[in-house]
């Protein structure tokens, strides 16, 4: 009888531990859920919220782009595969390598101000690229680019000529009175951009080789024309889109842009840098005159 008493307390004690046991486990997954749960009672997962899609659907209205090009980003938007975030890390302002500069839209409509001068301007060298004379000058990250392309083309036989580079805005009122008295204005505003409405003034712009369209067929054009957007370069005004960038064709003129904005120019707008740019500037709505 007193071995059964003994077993009789041993089981109560086990119980009572085991009931602690889960009491405790009980306390501690409602402790986390009062910490989840907001003041309607729905638990909450520290999910980030879900884009905004109407920011990037009016952003793709207002920049007039052609039918296919949204039709297709917004596919892309719903679900993002990876639109939003190829947008993000370009307008990410914690980023090392953000850059408003690198995307700021410079155009027949929207211009620098008088006074904006980079202030990092490098001048130019001969290196792995030439130049055709001693006063070109461009940013320090779109210098360092440019050999690192110039490098990729030599090692391949080609060798770049940059021909001219930043061009601060007294020297833009020269180039452009220089085209009027030439053509007259009206031809003169399609080959010139008026100052302050030149991307030679951001000093991520270069003019290769004859700065002329029969640059296209060379070997150095080619080259570039296949490999630019590898290194971060964007060619400002393609052949046949005058209507859009406001320019005729100029196989010669590219800018740096950064490697992640070229791949965004590449990869979601037909490689058509005025179609980003007025997306991005649409988007952003941001000033930097």
């Amino acid at each position: 009888m007193a071995r059964l008493h003994s077993i009789f307390l041993a089981f109560l004690i086990v119980s009572c531990s085991a009931r602690n046991s889960i009491s405790a486990e009980t306390a501690n997954i409602n402790d986390v859920n009062m910490e989840n749960t907001d003041k309607s009672g729905i638990i909450a997962h520290n999910e980030p919220a879900p884009p905004d899609y109407s920011l990037y659907l009016a952003a793709l209205s207002n920049s007039r782009l052609p039918t296919d090009i949204i039709s297709n980003i917004e596919k892309l938007l719903f679900p993002d595969s990876g639109f939003i975030a190829a947008l993000e890390m370009i307008l990410d302002k914690d980023k090392e390598t953000y850059d408003p500069y690198l995307f700021f839209l410079v155009d027949k409509e929207r211009a620098l101000g008088e006074d904006y001068t980079p202030d990092d301007l490098i001048q130019l060298r001969n290196g792995s690229y030439r130049v055709s004379r001693n006063d070109l000058f461009l940013r320090s990250k779109a210098v360092i680019s440019l050999e690192e392309m110039a490098a990729a083309a030599r090692a391949e036989g080609l060798t770049l000529l940059a021909s001219s580079a930043y061009r601060s805005y007294s020297y833009q009122v020269e180039v452009y009175s220089r085209w009027v008295r030439q053509l007259g204005q009206a031809a003169a505003d399609r080959v010139s951009a008026r100052p302050g409405h030149s991307q030679h003034q951001l000093g991520t712009t270069i003019d290769f080789g004859s700065i002329s369209n029969e640059f296209a067929d060379t070997r150095e054009g080619i080259w570039l024309t296949a490999n630019a957007s590898r290194f971060g370069w964007s060619l400002s005004y393609p052949r046949e889109y005058e209507r859009i960038t406001g320019y005729s064709w100029e196989s010669w003129h590219f800018r740096y842009v950064g490697k992640d904005i070229a791949a965004f120019i590449e990869n979601y707008f037909d490689g058509i840098q005025q179609y980003a740019f007025k997306f991005i500037y649409e988007f952003t709505q941001q000033d930097f005159r």
